[in-house]
This record gives structure tokens, C-alpha cells and sequence, in this order.
């Protein structure tokens, strides 16, 4: 199993919409996919499910003492081959309770390896502060993504998540690979083109070469709960990451010779 994680030190630059979809496009390829919400403000949960996790059904319950290794936290979503592990308020209150116990980090990470049989790919959708779930979201990672909104504001958060990976990456000696995504690009405004320039100046070798444009499709496709291109394929935003999957895939050395996974019984 692949698993890339979603992640930037800012909110709103497109994390959850990159997550959802790519999974859309891979379940569209025939991959099976298990997407894991870490934010505690839960949108991809409430974009797939219109609820959040309750007790024992979600990302939580994989950090409360002796968990339950089963599968019981991996919830169907409403598109074949797309299956969630729920994120919950509930999630802001773990850096509290888990203060000073070793092997935190880790959690997630050991939890994907007894799932892993079962997918092709798992995709994080990492939120936006650092503690412990970035801390397993990157550990889990074979791969970060880095959506970056082409304005300002967003190019500080990216150089504030740059410092935390670069730390993260001292800790446990050894690199992280990443890919940087513009995404939410208007090329009618200065902002967006003046913010391109900028990115590629200073991060042009980890900087993807397209860049996710702006389109009201995406938020039509969030608010019918699927995600773009089981909606709307040949919109500008499900072309724009159908490329970014297409070179995800080929940099990976036989993405036809993934894993053989095992069913999951109802």
C-alpha cells in the first residue's frame, strides 16, 4: 500500500479537496483507497459522510490505550472502493492526553500496516497545526503533498511547514520526500500570478509544474458529498489533479505491480 499525506501548516489552501480527489480518481482507475481524516475539524468526514466519527468509530480510537487492531474504525463511504477512517472534535483534545507517553508518534503508522493487505493507497488528510496527529501523519507517509493557495498568506504557511518537516525529518534521521501543489490558482489576478512566480523562485525542484486552478465545480461536487471526477470528470479542477495522479504513478517504479490486497468482509 501507497499512503501520501496531505499537508500544510495553514487551513484552507485545499488539503481535504486534494484527498478526496485523488482518491476519486484512483477508485475511478480500480484502485481501492482508504482515505483518514486527522483533522479535529473533521471535513473530509463530513464531505464523504455528513457526520462525524462517534466513540469507537474513528481516527480516536486508534490512540486510546490496548485499541482495537480490527477494522472496526474503517467506515464504507457511498463511492465503491472508497472507505474512511472518520475524524472527530474529539481529536483536538489528544495532544492533552497523551502528553509524555512514548511511542505516540507511531500510532497511525503501525495501525496502516495492519491494513495495508486490503489497499492500494492510503491518502491522509493532515490538519493544519503541528502535534501529534502531523507527527503520525508524516511518520505514515511514504510521500507528502503540499497544496499551496497562490496568494500571500498561504507562502508563509508553506515556509512554516517546511521548518516543521525539516525538524520532523532531524528527529527520525531520515528524509521526507515532498511535492508542493499551487493549487486554487486565478490566473486573472496579480495575486495568483505574482505568488507562482515566487513559488517557483524559491521551491521550483520540489514545486509541481501545473498548478490546480480555480472552479465552482469543486464546491458543487462537496456539497452533493462525492468527490469531483465521479461528478464532473472534464472540469478544469478534475483535469488539473488527473494529471497530478498521472505523475504520482509514473514516478512510482510499477504502480501496475501494487500489492495484492484481500477483500474486506462486510
Amino acid at each position: 500500500m501507497i499512503c501520501w499525506t496531505v499537508v500544510n501548516q495553514k487551513g484552507g489552501v485545499g488539503k481535504t479537496t486534494t484527498a478526496v480527489t485523488l482518491a476519486g480518481w484512483l477508485v475511478r482507475d480500480g484502485y481501492r483507497v482508504l482515505l483518514v481524516d486527522l483533522d479535529p475539524q473533521a471535513s473530509l468526514t463530513g464531505y464523504l459522510m455528513r457526520e462525524t466519527a462517534e466513540s469507537g468509530q474513528g481516527v480516536f480510537d486508534l490512540f486510546m490505550p490496548e485499541p482495537d487492531v480490527a477494522l472496526r474504525p474503517v467506515r464504507r463511504t457511498a463511492i465503491d472502493g472508497m472507505d474512511l477512517i472518520a475524524g472527530s472534535p474529539a481529536l483536538a483534545t489528544l495532544d492533552r492526553k497523551l502528553s509524555g507517553q512514548p511511542g505516540q508518534g507511531l500510532v497511525l503508522a503501525r495501525y496502516l500496516q495492519n491494513v495495508a493487505r486490503h489497499y492500494d493507497f492510503a491518502l491522509i488528510d493532515c490538519p493544519p497545526t503541528l502535534g501529534v496527529l502531523m507527527i503520525n501523519a508524516i511518520a505514515a507517509a511514504d510521500r507528502l503533498l503540499m497544496p499551496v493557495q497562490t496568494e500571500h498568506l498561504a507562502l508563509k504557511g508553506l515556509e512554516r511547514m517546511l521548518r516543521t518537516l525539516s525538524m520532523v525529518q532531524r528527529t527520525r534521521k531520515s528524509a521526507v520526500d515532498y511535492l508542493i501543489i499551487p493549487s486554487m490558482y486565478d490566473r486573472r489576478t496579480r495575486a495568483s500570478i505574482d505568488s507562482l512566480a515566487a513559488l517557483n523562485r524559491e521551491h521550483g525542484a520540489k514545486l509541481w509544474g501545473e498548478v490546480i486552478p480555480v472552479d465552482t465545480r469543486f464546491r458543487e461536487a462537496s456539497e452533493r458529498g462525492q468527490p469531483i471526477p465521479q461528478l464532473f470528470p472534464e472540469s478544469r479542477g478534475a483535469r488539473a489533479y488527473r494529471v497530478l495522479l498521472d505523475e504520482l504513478l509514473d514516478e512510482l517504479l510499477d504502480p501496475q505491480g501494487l500489492p495484492q490486497r484481500e477483500e474486506i468482509s462486510a
